[in-house]
């Protein structure tokens, strides 16, 4: 069974509290439930982790390496300047997608650059909780496209 990490940024514990009129009123835990659920329903195993700090999220990238089949990570904040992350997910290789609840596009300029989506294979945003799902579908059909 494939394995895939879902990983959530600074900030994203917050969910359900933090700006409803942005994010949205689900929580992350809630996110996190339906996102179990539907790997469930999709045939591979999710394990989700959230922290306030870079380096714990890299921890988790780096012990993904040889473990893992695919990361799906909403960055938060550290989508825009976080080479350290990016540099992590280049390191171990694994297909990446990234996931963002609101269209950051939309918003400050600030938030227009990631410096992840490079070595991403894609970058979902602004569908809000559903930009969760749809990114893991996204990974899921890549992995089967790819598997030989």
């Amino acid at each position: 069974m494939k394995q895939v990490l879902l990983l959530n940024g600074p900030n994203l514990n917050m969910l359900g509290v933090r700006e409803p009129g942005v994010y949205g009123s689900t929580s992350l835990q809630d996110i996190e439930n339906r996102m179990t659920d539907l790997a469930a329903e999709l045939g591979v195993q999710l394990e989700c982790f959230q922290s306030n700090h870079e380096g714990a999220l890299i921890d988790k990238i780096h012990e993904a390496h040889g473990r893992k089949d695919g990361i799906v990570m909403n960055p938060g904040a550290f989508t825009h300047y976080s080479y350290a992350i990016r540099d992590a997910i280049s390191a171990v290789g694994l297909p990446f997608v990234e996931v963002h609840i609101s269209n950051i596009h939309k918003r400050e300029a600030f938030r227009h650059v990631s410096v992840l989506a490079p070595v991403g294979l894609g970058q979902i945003s602004g569908f809000g909780a559903d930009s969760y799902e749809l990114g893991l579908r996204a990974l899921v059909m890549h992995m089967q496209r790819t598997e030989g």
